[in-house]
């Protein structure tokens, strides 16, 4: 661990910016999808991407919102090439009607970024009956990635470029429930942590990049799979604070919390730098590799969440497990 703007090994720091970590990057011809685009680090994302030539595929969940989010980006980036869609990722259903609209669509898939996320939230469920935080961060990106995958298969095979899989994790992923991943309590008011469960859902997203990261390898496929800390950003994640808390926040925020264009600094990075050129399976924090907690290297972990997962996400729309 470095200090606070001091720089890693990449050459990149916690101060570096989404601009600066993709400077001189040509991403012509390259197709992402960004969840969460129209808010955030999301937004900074998607016109980053689209300022190195990307063409960005908007996945947010009001569309009205996007649609502006769109504009704002193209008055700054005359050219950019942007499209807006509707994906709530707390509904399987309208995870799978995306990932059937895009199929339809004929569009290529270079880069996945699952940016999107809930944090800390009181305890509610999804309208698939999943506690929110649990079926927001990590479920609903789970499903997506797994309907785009041969779309994604097909386009590195196609275009003979690496694809890359990005999942926003947080280093909240240390913070989670003692038995790391609550399997039969995922739905258990009585002993719902807000914080454990926004830490317990930012752990699936590591080990799930990670047995990803394995299966692609044995695949032979050409795309990679990682996840990072996007570092601690004053964003409308924090919603859910109460006033006290987000006032002992802002107090700190100027001298600790990053700013939008270095909280998206990390995920452009890994998305298009070359440096990460068949680097899979890794947790990078200030655009370079870091150690996650030790339990989010546990193979076997990966493994269950994977199976768990196919189980939850099958179970609710009556398909056979793959």
């Amino acid at each position: 661990m470095w200090f606070f703007g001091s720089k890693g090994a990449s050459g990149f720091s916690s101060r570096s910016t989404a601009e600066e970590v993709t400077h001189g990057v040509d991403g012509t011809g390259l197709t992402a999808i960004v969840t969460g685009a129209s808010s955030g680090i999301g937004v900074e994302t998607a016109r980053v991407l689209a300022l190195r030539g990307v063409h960005v595929v908007m996945a947010v969940r009001n569309t009205g919102s996007g649609a502006k989010v769109k504009q704002d980006i193209v008055n700054k980036v005359p050219g950019a090439k942007l499209d807006v869609m509707e994906l709530d990722l707390s509904s399987l259903e309208s995870v799978r009607k995306f990932a059937s609209d895009y199929r339809s669509a004929g569009l290529p898939l270079n880069l996945l970024i699952n940016n999107a996320g809930i944090m800390a939230c009181p305890f509610m469920l999804s309208k698939d009956n999943i506690e929110l935080q649990f079926a927001t961060n990590h479920l609903g990106h789970f499903l997506l990635t797994k309907l785009l995958l041969d779309s994604m298969k097909n386009t590195s095979r196609e275009s003979k470029r690496e694809g890359r899989i990005v999942n926003l994790s947080s280093e909240a992923h240390r913070y989670t429930y003692s038995e790391g991943v609550r399997f039969d309590k995922i739905n258990d008011k009585s002993s719902y942590s807000s914080f454990r469960a926004y830490g317990q859902s930012k752990l699936c997203n590591v080990l799930h990049a990670n047995e990803l990261a394995k299966q692609l390898k044995e695949d032979g496929a050409n795309i990679t799979a990682n996840s990072l800390h996007p570092g601690a950003i004053m964003t409308n994640l924090g919603r859910y604070f109460n006033s006290y808390l987000a006032g002992a926040v802002g107090a700190v925020a100027k001298y600790a919390l990053k700013t939008v264009p270095q909280g998206a600094a990390t995920t452009c990075y890994v998305a298009l730098n070359p440096q990460v050129t068949g680097v899979t399976g890794e947790y990078f924090l200030d655009s370079n590799i870091a150690k996650p907690l030790p339990l989010a290297k546990d193979s076997e972990l990966a493994k269950k969440v994977w199976d768990f997962s196919t189980k939850l996400t099958d179970s609710q729309s009556g398909e056979s497990s793959s």
